[in-house]
C-alpha cells in the first residue's frame, strides 16, 4: 500500500495536544479496534487458496482501520500514514504513523490467541510514542520516548538475566516467502541459540516477543530482516523498559538494518556473540 498522506474530514487541535495525552487517544484508538477484531475471532477461517487466504487477511486488516484510521488521522492530521505491514526502510522526514491493524492476523484466522493491533507515531524516522493492545487479555502496553514504558499503567523492566545460558529468547519469521540466504540465517542462528540459550522459542508476531522481553519475561528476541510495523513498536518498548536495541552484530539498528535484536543488558553482548558465529 501506498505510503501518503491521509487527513481526516474533521480536523481536531492535537497540535495543542501533549505527547504523553496523545500515547492515551492512541491507546483508546487501537482498543477500539481491538473490540471489532475480537467480535471477529473464534472460528478457524476456511481458504483452500493463496488468493482466499489473501482476501481473509485483509477482511480483518480492513475492519480495524476502519476504525483506527479516522482516529489517527483525526489525532494528527498532517501526518503521514503505513498500513502495510510489509514494508521496511526509511520513511520521508516529518511524522508518520506506522500502523498494523492486525498484528499477528494469520494467528487470528487460526484461532490462536496471538495477535494485537499496533499503532507507532514516528518522528524524522524516530519512534515517539507506541501503544499496543492485546484484544483477547484486555492488556494495552504503550511508551513514550523518554517517559517509560508500561503495561496497563504499571512500568515495565526487562529481564536482569545476566547469563544466556539461563536465557528464554525467542525470534520469529519476518514474512512469508522469505529470500532462501534469510531462511538460511535463520536456521543457523536457532541452531546457534538452541546450543547457548536455555530455551529458544520461534513463533509469530515479531512484536509479541517484543512485548515479552519489555516486560521481562524473556531475555532476548531476533529477527533478520524485518519491516517497520512488526519492529518499531516493541524497539520503543524495549528501549524505554531499559533494553538495548541493536543489530545482531551489535551495531546501531535502524530501520534499514538487514537484522534486528532487543535483549536484557545482562545478555546483550552474549546474544551479539551468539549470532555472530
Amino acid at each position: 500500500m501506498s505510503e501518503s498522506v491521509q487527513t481526516a474530514d474533521i480536523a481536531v487541535t492535537a497540535d495543542s495536544v501533549s505527547d504523553a495525552d496523545l500515547l492515551d487517544l492512541t491507546a483508546d484508538a487501537v482498543r477500539a479496534a481491538g473490540s471489532v477484531l475480537r467480535e471477529r475471532f473464534g472460528e478457524v477461517a476456511a481458504y483452500r487458496t493463496r488468493e482466499e487466504l489473501m482476501g481473509a487477511l485483509a477482511a480483518n486488516d480492513d475492519a480495524a482501520l476502519a476504525v483506527l484510521r479516522p482516529r489517527l488521522t483525526g489525532l494528527r492530521p498532517g501526518a503521514g500514514w503505513v498500513e502495510d505491514e510489509l514494508d521496511g526502510g526509511a520513511l520521508p522526514p516529518g511524522e508518520w504513523w506506522v500502523v498494523d491493524p492486525a498484528e499477528g492476523n494469520v494467528n487470528h484466522l487460526h484461532a490462536l490467541p496471538e495477535w494485537a493491533v499496533t499503532a507507532t507515531l514516528v518522528r524524522d524516522n524516530r519512534p515517539q510514542l507506541t501503544a499496543v493492545h492485546l484484544p483477547l487479555t484486555g492488556e494495552t502496553y504503550t511508551a513514550l520516548a523518554g517517559a517509560g514504558a508500561r503495561l496497563d499503567g504499571r512500568p515495565l523492566h526487562v529481564s536482569p538475566t545476566a547469563d544466556l545460558g539461563l536465557g528464554l529468547v525467542a525470534t520469529s519469521q519476518a514474512r512469508p516467502d522469505e529470500d532462501e540466504d534469510v531462511v538460511r540465517r535463520i536456521g543457523s542462528s536457532i541452531t546457534a541459540m538452541l546450543s547457548d540459550a536455555l530455551v529458544v522459542r520461534v513463533a509469530v508476531p515479531a512484536t509479541l516477543h517484543l512485548l515479552n522481553v519489555a516486560a521481562g519475561r524473556l531475555d532476548a528476541f531476533w529477527q533478520f530482516a524485518g519491516a517497520r510495523a512488526d519492529l518499531l513498536p516493541g524497539a520503543l518498548l524495549v528501549t524505554e523498559a531499559g533494553g538495548r536495541i541493536t543489530d545482531t552484530q551489535g551495531r546501531p539498528w535502524t530501520p534499514q538494518s538487514e537484522s534486528f535484536l532487543a535483549a536484557a543488558p545482562g545478555v546483550h553482548a552474549q546474544a551479539v556473540t551468539t549470532l555472530s558465529r
